[in-house]
């Protein structure tokens, strides 16, 4: 990742967050971070360590209940746990 590139990624306030309460759409959320982490070309472990601000509320919890019983993870494991956690017929019409 070159330095001229890191100087345009987005800061923090500006990246999607995922509250997990309510009807969210967090297959959006999943595809921001996905569209992010393509277009700045950043490490997965850049994007992780934002975990602890990027989920909020209940998204919060649960988050740092699988990082204390699984450690840290690349972001596909945990794009695949938010879809496990989150997934139901209304947004799997979506995909």
């Amino acid at each position: 990742m070159g330095q001229e590139l890191l100087k345009e990624v987005p800061k923090l306030k500006e990246w999607p967050h995922l509250s997990g309460e309510g009807e969210y759409d967090y297959m959006e959320f999943i595809r921001d971070i996905d569209m992010i982490k393509e277009d700045f070309e950043l490490p997965e472990r850049f994007v992780t360590a934002r975990f602890n601000t990027l989920f909020t509320k209940s998204s919060l919890i649960w988050y740092i209940k699988l990082r204390q019983a699984h450690g840290h993870q690349s972001w596909t494991w945990w794009k695949t746990q938010s879809i496990k956690k989150w997934s139901n017929g209304a947004w799997r019409s979506k995909l």
